[in-house]
């Protein structure tokens, strides 16, 4: 490790261990990539889930080249204690990282930093960097790989042999979405590649590094054999390091004039598409699981076949083997499987679940009128409390430059207006706040809320969440040069943190995000300070089904209140005055439904206006305090 980069610590839950792998699955995938990237840059702790755990064989047994510590769940910094874990902390730091992707992608990127050479480690993040870097409260897919999945298969392996008889749901969508056409960048191109070769018939060998190629610093026999499709010369190609030689010549005129809904579609070769991703580190070990426990089992995986040809393609990546070798996954040989007959797979077309059917229905159409119509019928319409401290306002001339949002790329009137729309929150908190009191600022971006919060109230503790990487560290630039010791920086999503706190902040959470931190502030019965934003990217999940209160429930419909969502954000400065109202009034209105779902956890919800209400589009603050 370089003298200068400050040593970082892995901290992993471990609940047992058998003859094919670690669990939780989770660590079993943290501890597979470490392998696969041959990264020691980490000092690694397990954080055994119960007592009985026998130090020497753990230490023994896990990876015969990777040092392993046990430690208590006492004993972790205070900053990890608050997260599920996997997580990285700075040695006697602040900054954490929690959360299996997010760790997995640090991983990754600290990696190929400390080895440029390394550069088939860094082309795990695919395109732009973008693998698995949606968070899994918004991502379909996110949420498969590192939540739905592995809970499945543990599920699964944990049942009686009656109880498991069926393949798991989430198993089953994974094998849809392989036989899904795939999307890449600049797949128009390669499709027409595809298009030439069917009609030529022409057939591409594997590329091949001679008649011996070296893989980890053996020289190993690769057998030159014809491939059945272009996307695996692509793959496999970039996998090899080599630059691909032309499948095909130059497309025919005639091929170049074939419109593009007319070209075939791409066949997956990985769990994205053409390309080994950090997608496939993390579904190997919870496939391999799954098919090792139904072999044992005797089970069938007729209706599997795009996961077998996956399972085993993927050992055929440089690397697989040897990593999974290390961390005594004894990956399998299965028989080549036929495609399931027709009946079957149109039943897995109906896998996707209530989300995706919800979410993919007839467009919402319409404007919101009728349906605010029906509202004031109800006698449901916008309500707005007074402010509770109108006139309260930081004095930003006498601040550090560190605290005031103008020190950055702003231009001087958006950081006024982000002045004033601070004032709005701080008031508000500070009037909340008592001394020692644990003040969260969810989706913190820069930290601009939270490093004033921090430097205002140096008796209280601000934890600073954010899913960004580069705005968190600016956050802790920022803080670093002010000397605040009174606050903590986590990057994760916000499902992983589960720490106690007293209130909650956030400005401008988008989406489902403000519900996601209201629902966090009711599990903590900590009082709430929400200023919504991007009321049109709100849309049922599978955790929130709007409308969300009793009251809207039983008038309004899905649609309907999609309706109002995507007025509401009719609300900028350049949108004619009446429409700017009407949006003004569905901000409310989608508010008061938040506010009264809150209001039946016990807690007592207002919806104020930030003034002045030039200070943004998006002006609606919820204030909630529990009973």
């Amino acid at each position: 490790m370089k003298d200068n980069v400050a040593e970082e610590h892995l901290y992993l839950d471990f609940s047992h261990q058998d003859r094919d792998g670690i669990f939780p699955l989770h660590t079993s995938i943290s501890l597979f990539l470490l392998s696969y990237c041959d990264c020691k840059l980490f000092k690694v702790f397990l954080v055994p889930t119960s007592e009985d755990v026998d130090d020497q064989f753990v230490i023994k047994n896990l990876l015969c080249d990777l040092e392993v510590h046990l430690i208590s769940r006492c004993q972790l910094p205070a900053v990890v204690q608050s997260c599920c874990l996997p997580a990285v902390v700075v040695k006697d730091g602040k900054f954490c990282r929690a959360g299996l992707s997010v760790v997995l992608r640090h991983i990754i990127q600290k990696t190929y930093e400390e080895d440029p050479s390394k550069t088939d480690v860094v082309e795990l993040l695919g395109f732009k960097k973008t693998c698995l870097k949606a968070c899994a409260e918004v991502s379909q897919w996110t949420r498969l790989c590192e939540i739905s999945i592995p809970l499945a298969v543990a599920g699964f392996l944990k049942a009686s042999p009656e109880h498991c008889q069926t393949i798991p749901p989430d198993i089953l969508l994974l094998e849809r979405k392989l036989g899904e056409p795939v999307r890449v960048h600049n797949d128009d191109k390669i499709r027409r590649q595809k298009l030439q070769q069917q009609k030529t018939g022409a057939k591409s060998a594997m590329p091949a590094l001679g008649k011996e190629a070296r893989e980890e610093g053996k020289t190993v026999e690769i057998q030159e054999h014809p491939l059945p499709s272009l996307e695996l010369s692509i793959a496999f190609s970039k996998l090899l390091v080599q630059e691909r030689s032309d499948v095909v010549n130059r497309e025919a005129s005639h091929i170049r004039r074939t419109k593009t809904s007319d070209l075939p579609p791409l066949d997956h070769i990985f769990a994205e598409g053409l390309y080994f991703t950090l997608a496939d580190v993390v579904l190997l070990p919870c496939i391999h699981q799954f098919l090792a426990s139904s072999k044992k089992q005797g089970k069938n995986l007729v209706n599997l076949p795009l996961i077998s040809s996956w399972y085993q393609r993927v050992q055929e990546v440089p690397g697989v083997k040897r990593a999974a070798g290390k961390c005594n996954m004894k990956l399998l040989q299965l028989p080549q499987l036929m495609s399931a007959p027709k009946e079957q797979l149109q039943d897995l077309s109906s896998v996707s679940g209530e989300l995706e059917e919800e979410n993919q229905d007839s467009p919402f159409i319409g404007g919101p009128r009728p349906t605010m119509t029906k509202l004031m019928e109800n006698g449901i319409g916008a309500k707005f409390s007074p402010h509770p401290c109108p006139n309260w306002t930081l004095d930003w001339s006498s601040l550090p430059s560190a605290v005031n949002p103008g020190e950055g790329k702003m231009s001087r009137d958006r950081a006024l207006r982000k002045q004033q729309q601070l004032n709005n929150l701080v008031a508000v908190v500070t009037k909340l706040a008592k001394p020692g009191d644990v003040i969260v600022d969810f989706c913190s971006g820069g930290g601009h809320v939270g490093i004033v919060l921090a430097h205002m109230m140096p008796s209280c503790q601000v934890v600073l969440i954010e899913n960004k990487e580069l705005s968190l560290i600016h956050a802790k630039d920022r803080s670093d040069e002010l000397g605040l010791n009174n606050i903590g920086f986590i990057q994760a999503n916000l499902d992983y943190f589960n720490g106690t706190f007293n209130i909650g902040v956030a400005l401008h959470a988008c989406g489902v995000a403000t519900d996601m931190v209201i629902e966090h502030c009711i599990k903590a019965q900590a009082a709430f300070v929400v200023s919504p934003c991007c009321y049109g990217f709100i849309q049922n999940t599978v955790k929130f089904k709007y409308p969300q209160s009793h009251q809207f429930k039983e008038i309004l419909s899905y649609k309907e209140h999609m309706i109002l969502c995507r007025f509401a954000d009719q609300t900028a400065v350049q949108l004619p005055p009446e429409r700017r109202l009407i949006g003004k009034q569905c901000m409310g209105i989608v508010d008061l439904d938040r506010a009264w779902a809150a209001e039946e956890h016990n807690y007592s919800v207002q919806v104020v206006s930030m003034e002045p209400e030039s200070c943004s589009p998006k002006n609606n603050m919820l204030v909630g305090i529990p009973a």
